[in-house]
């Protein structure tokens, strides 16, 4: 790695732990209704939408109330969708999307996975974009933190049967939290040049023809092969190109605070009306993070003591930056295959000026690799690179942070509430240790919440690997691999690491807008993200009915060196233990044979 590759990461960690404690105080303060100026506010809209904020609501009410307001965001967004072409605000006539794609790009977006197996300028209105993507991406986020919230009140309170009013959290995390972020953001992107307009597309010449090979399919739109099984292409040549237009810095504000991810263009955040500059790309790298790493302190607030939030945010940024540094440090490296010679035409081990392949020149291979550790950490799915073009290991890092279930600072909300459930099993594997019953900020863990813990846990392992080993195995499932081998399965692996974990990102190589793979990534979406949501939820009613002990002499310190050391051993050997089988299928044997090639 270059002196530069240790700037970028070393400026990026010192402003994310900058910003943690303002914005968790902020945090706090908005979902504990503190601020009396947005009381009076909050009040206001819950009655205008039939809501009463002084009735609290029990684990399972709090659930219900999650799942309504999913459920009905699918249905709005899947019929967006499916009537777009008869709707305004759609100056392209965009056609209505196929009932698989909708259906799957409605789960997406209400899951806060934002998965997307179309290209945005060239399927969704701009209608469908504001008044379907849009909103989902300020609900579905507003929901995770709400359900942290919900959970850090179980820990927090004692004797209780509630764990707080869902309609009311949601308002207060979009309102005063999402919305002014989202508002701030879009101004500093569209001053850097993220375009925000109403404009049709433009057709403009290029200075001469681009020629290239474009693969060719069969009427059911999935790609033709050869007997070998490699892709048929066709040449193909253009002179013109397309620009396209839209509220692209509205879009953009809200999927980078919300870690919503997904692009208004396909290209995502390596087009350069999306990230235009290195400040803009810094802006949106800071937005990923800022509310998840915030949220740390806020816990440690809420329940009496920052230490403890201090543990967790200390926790996720050592694994962050130590898999950060692993993912700029195998693409400086390169491919063996393309070596540089010593004056002594001995084979150096590295890739003149590293891997650049699938990555912006503007932002090269630290920007690059970085950005691709921060969204895989996050729920967010953004991409300023082609995670399809690293190198085996380059892309095994952001598929290893999405299968440790994403606790790295997560999406807004996931990301605490996954690692406090990896902070339960942690002292319940110190309790066997020592023979104590399992204790955690004063409350004993019992059979039935290390069973939901279990469950909030195992559930998206399961879908991962069972959603891969059915692709893999079944003719429609194979159908859409472009790429043969190992890297065909890392693909194909990665699709549904990402669905199950509601990251949203893409190796990119696989064609996943076939029926097949619309619905099976989607039900890996939705109960990836709800079978672990009611667990949760589940846990949180549990721990508030509980009465908090006292600290005794033989209460185990959960912060602290010896704490964090615990907790991500707990995360690296469940997540790594559960998914390296694969992994040693795709990425690992991939970079076993890249290595061995002459």
């Amino acid at each position: 790695m270059t002196p530069h590759d240790w700037l970028v990461i070393g400026v990026y960690v010192a402003l994310v732990v900058a910003i943690t404690k303002p914005m968790g105080l902020y945090i706090e303060q908005v979902m504990e209704g503190r601020l009396p100026f947005l009381t009076r506010i909050e009040g206001a809209v819950c009655r205008a939408c039939g809501c009463n904020p002084e009735r609290e609501q029990d684990w399972r009410e709090y659930a219900l109330s999650v799942l309504l307001v999913s459920l009905l965001g699918a249905v709005g967004v899947y019929a967006l969708q499916r009537l777009q072409a008869f709707l305004p605000l759609n100056p392209q006539n965009m056609a209505n999307v196929t009932a698989d794609s909708a259906f799957d790009t409605a789960v997406s977006f209400v899951t806060n996975t934002n998965w997307q197996g179309y290209g945005g300028e060239t399927t969704m209105s701009y209608l469908t974009q504001m008044l379907g993507l849009a909103v989902q991406n300020f609900l579905s986020a507003a929901t995770g933190i709400a359900v942290a919230i919900a959970l850090v009140r179980g820990f927090a309170r004692r004797s209780s049967v509630t764990i707080g009013n869902f309609w009311l959290d949601l308002t207060r995390a979009t309102l005063f939290l999402l919305l002014p972020l989202s508002l701030l953001i879009a101004l500093v992107s569209m001053q850097q040049g993220v375009i925000q307009n109403f404009d049709a597309y433009e057709e403009v010449a290029t200075l001469e023809p681009t020629s290239y090979q474009n693969p060719r399919v069969d009427d059911a739109g999935q790609p033709v092969k050869d007997a070998q099984g490699n892709p048929v292409t066709d040449p193909a040549a253009s002179a013109t190109q397309t620009l396209p237009g839209g509220p692209l810095a509205s879009q953009l504000a809200i999927k980078m605070v919300g870690t919503n991810g997904g692009g208004f263009l396909n290209a995502n955040s390596a087009h350069p009306y999306e990230n235009p500059t290195p400040l803009s790309n810094l802006v949106e790298m800071l937005a990923i993070f800022a509310i998840g790493a915030g949220l740390t302190y806020t816990f440690g607030r809420m329940v009496g003591d920052t230490r403890q939030g201090w543990t967790l945010f200390a926790a996720m940024l050592i694994v962050f930056a130590v898999m950060a540094v692993a993912a700029v440090h195998f693409e400086q490296r390169g491919n063996p295959a393309f070596v540089k010679l010593d004056v002594d035409q001995s084979a150096s081990l590295l890739q003149p000026g590293g891997n650049m392949e699938g990555k912006e020149a503007r932002f090269g291979i630290a920007d690059s690799g970085l950005f691709a550790a921060i969204t895989t950490s996050a729920s967010c799915g953004a991409v300023n690179g082609m995670h399809d073009s690293f190198t085996p290991l380059g892309g095994l890092v952001p598929l290893f942070l999405m299968q440790l279930g994403e606790v790295v600072f997560g999406g807004v909300g996931t990301g605490l509430y996954t690692m406090l459930i990896f902070a339960v099993l942690a002292v319940f594997i110190a309790g066997l240790m020592i023979g104590r019953t399992p204790e955690y900020l004063g409350k004993k863990f019992e059979a039935y919440d290390i069973k939901m813990t279990s469950i909030a846990i195992l559930v998206t392992p399961a879908l991962v690997l069972v959603g891969a080993a059915l692709a893999v195995a079944t003719d429609a499932g194979r159908a859409g691999v472009l790429n043969p081998g190992a890297h065909g399965f890392s693909e194909i692996l990665y699709a549904y690491t990402s669905a199950g974990n509601n990251n949203g990102s893409a190796f990119a190589g696989l064609s996943a807008n076939t029926p097949y793979y619309n619905v099976t990534l989607a039900i890996a979406m939705w109960f990836g993200r709800f079978a672990m949501i009611v667990p949760i939820l589940a846990i949180a009613g549990s721990l508030a009915a509980k009465k908090r002990i006292p600290v005794g002499a033989g209460t185990m310190p959960t912060h602290g060196p010896l704490f964090v050391v615990l907790l991500i051993g707990t995360v690296l050997l469940v997540g790594a233990l559960n998914y390296f089988p694969a992994d040693a299928l795709g990425p690992i044997v991939e970079h076993l044979m890249m290595t061995a090639a002459p």
